[in-house]
């Protein structure tokens, strides 16, 4: 438990730049304090304390404004990078050394019973806003785009944007944990270039064609 509990805190400095001290972090990062309230929540929740178990969770979430269902299952070295309106459904499997962002949701689709939330696979980096729902995978190593909303399993090593989300990069690329929002690819911005380029291009034969028109009936 105590080598968690120093792994959840050891992450932090790795991921955040701004981190300083072991006291500045202990006592000021929500996201940190919100995955040690869900570990304790989470052992009472397994031990069929459910009431005990959401309490801590909603006292977590009052303080922290991040909500963690206390059934959710949550490896080791995850790091929540600020935090706020982070939300974490009940049947939802974390794996290692995973990060997410603010506005981050991990839910369900309905009302359905059974496993209805994300697993999320080793290594893997979900960006601020980004929706992951239902009963899907995020393989490992892979990162879901900022405002992304992911519907469908996502392959391992893979980068994933748009509404809804696609995949846009996947194997051969070296994935890393840092990710500059700025050099995401945009499908939906590559295809209007495409489209645009292709209007430029009928434009110059429709005005060769009228010129080539204009020389006949001139002749």
């Amino acid at each position: 438990m105590f080598k968690t509990l120093k792994d959840d805190l050891e992450v932090v400095f790795e991921q955040d730049p701004s981190a300083r001290s072991y006291l500045e972090v202990i006592l000021t990062y929500s996201g940190l304090h919100a995955i040690w309230a869900h570990r304790l929540a989470h052992g009472f929740y397994k031990r069929k304390f459910f009431f005990l178990a959401r309490v801590i969770s909603q006292v977590s979430r009052f303080f922290t404004g991040i909500e963690i269902h206390p059934g959710a299952k949550i490896g080791r070295r995850f790091f929540i990078d600020h935090g706020m309106g982070v939300v974490i459904g009940e049947t939802c499997e974390i794996g290692d050394n995973v990060t997410v962002f603010q506005g981050v949701t991990l839910g369900g689709t309905g009302k359905e019973k059974g496993k209805r939330h994300p697993t999320v696979m080793d290594n893997a980096l979900i960006a601020t806003g980004a929706k992951v729902l239902g009963s899907i995978t995020v393989g490992e190593n892979s990162k879901i785009g900022a405002g992304s909303v992911v519907l469908k399993d996502v392959p391992p090593n893979s980068t994933v944007v748009g509404i809804p989300g696609k995949v846009v990069i996947q194997d051969g690329i070296r994935i890393g944990k840092d990710l500059n929002h700025c050099d995401l690819p945009d499908p939906i911005n590559d295809r209007l270039k495409e489209l645009e380029n292709e209007m430029e291009t009928l434009r110059l034969m429709l005005n060769e064609s009228i010129t080539e028109g204009s020389k006949v009936n001139g002749d």
